[in-house]
């Protein structure tokens, strides 16, 4: 099996589970934020593990953009080019890995915001803001256009 195909694939999947985490998280920020909720170790927890997965996909992808794909291959070989014309080369080339590098610092910046939070509600409040924006990047970062589901057999 080839193993770009196999962390392709790899990536694929991640996406789904931070995806995931990323609603989860946007969900519990804004009940605890508005529901005056008290903050708590889960809550925290729930930002790392989102923070976490962003990271561990980020760091396949950086594998896949650097090392393996044909794609962005092609656009080191001919930036000029790859910006030029051709939508899938300047999206993966540029679009794509800056985005979810921003989104990565967005989840950590809702990690680090919240715990300077002075109150229950400000902690919220950061993470709620701070991830509800790196997922909003995730959105939109996101190839909807290829296979929703990449499996290697």
């Amino acid at each position: 099996m080839d193993f770009y195909v196999l962390t392709l694939s790899l990536h694929n999947l991640l996406r789904w589970v931070v995806l995931l985490l990323g609603i989860v998280v946007v969900v519990l920020m804004f009940m605890g934020w508005f529901g005056k909720r008290p903050w708590s170790e889960s809550s925290r927890k729930w930002l790392s593990y989102y923070a976490v997965s962003m990271d561990v996909n980020l760091l396949i992808g950086l594998l896949l953009y650097f090392f393996l794909s044909p794609l962005t291959a092609q656009v080191i070989a001919n930036f000029g080019a790859a910006m030029g014309g051709d939508h899938e080369l300047r999206f993966f080339g540029v679009e794509h890995i800056t985005t979810m590098i921003v989104a990565v610092i967005f989840a950590h910046l809702a990690v680090a915001f919240a715990k300077r939070g002075m109150t229950d509600g400000k902690k919220f409040r950061n993470a709620a803001l701070w991830n509800l924006a790196s997922l909003a990047l995730l959105l939109v970062a996101i190839p909807w256009w290829r296979p929703l589901l990449r499996m290697p057999f």
